[in-house]
């Protein structure tokens, strides 16, 4: 074991530093993704150390041993002390501290529409307009490095076995996801932002539908066309029957691709 000499400056609120934990990987980059993790087939190594004082005080890191699931496991208790319970809101699903899911019952809000290319034949979308809409159900899904956003195909709370259908918010793409573009993103993952969410995909400007989006209902016209009839008329309820089931994947041959539901969604979001 490498003699490590690393310092650090005590800790304030009443902790102090005790021990370390050490991850080792060989030299070389190609074990490295993108955004700096460790690819699953690339060897690894973690040791822990306990932390030693000098007579001023000053912490150093000790000789270490090899790092098991004793030890990650005893952490993972001790660090969970730490989390602030919170009194979840009726339309919650999940929260996790990797996950949020809610959902949002069907209603009519403003929506802010800017076209970059209006196709002719608009009432009213063809300028910047900001107008009232009917939204219909909606479920959400927060990690730490995406936003999913999906209708619902009935206005209530769904299950697990709930399929899932596109989402008709012109920001979000094909697969689900929202565009974040220039919107600021939220700082964490708890309930407290599920507003900022919310904002984030309500309040925005819609200037186009995204790639394959149009593909996502049926009937004559494509998305901005459904979206212009409804703000032109007042409509108070969305013709949910016009979207299209989210998928699994394409379809293999003989066989049709399956329904996304809640709970395949869920399990997917939480998957390393």
């Amino acid at each position: 074991m490498p003699d490590h000499s690393t310092y650090f400056e005590a800790s304030g609120g009443g902790m102090v530093l005790t021990n370390a934990i050490l991850l080792y990987r060989r030299e070389t980059q190609r074990g490295v993704s993108s955004y700096g993790g460790i690819r699953r087939d690339a060897p690894a190594f973690a040791s822990l150390h306990a932390v030693e004082h000098d007579d001023e005080g000053q912490p150093s890191i000790g000789a270490g041993t090899p790092l098991t699931r004793a030890h990650l496991r005893h952490w993972t208790e001790m660090l969970g002390r730490t989390v602030v319970p919170e009194i979840l809101p009726a339309n919650a699903l999940v929260a996790h501290p990797d996950i949020l899911a809610w959902w949002i019952p069907a209603q009519v809000r403003s929506a802010y529409f800017a076209l970059s290319s209006p196709p002719e034949g608009l009432r009213v979308l063809s300028e910047r307009v900001v107008l009232p809409v009917p939204y219909p159900a909606h479920l959400f899904v927060a990690t730490r490095s995406a936003l999913g956003v999906y209708a619902l195909p009935a206005d209530e709370r769904p299950t697990a076995q709930t399929s899932l259908l596109h989402s008709p918010i012109l920001n979000v793409y094909r697969n689900g996801q929202l565009c974040w573009g220039n919107i600021p993103k939220p700082k964490s993952l708890t309930i407290a932002t599920i507003p900022e969410f919310e904002r984030a995909v309500f309040d925005s400007w819609s200037t186009h539908p995204n790639v394959g989006q149009d593909l996502t209902v049926t009937g004559k016209g494509g998305l901005v066309k459904l979206w212009d009839d409804l703000a032109a008329r007042r409509a108070v309820r969305f013709p949910t029957k016009r979207l299209r089931p989210l998928l699994a994947g394409p379809a293999s041959r003989g066989s049709a691709a399956e329904p996304v539901t809640v709970g395949r969604l869920i399990a997917a979001s939480t998957r390393p």
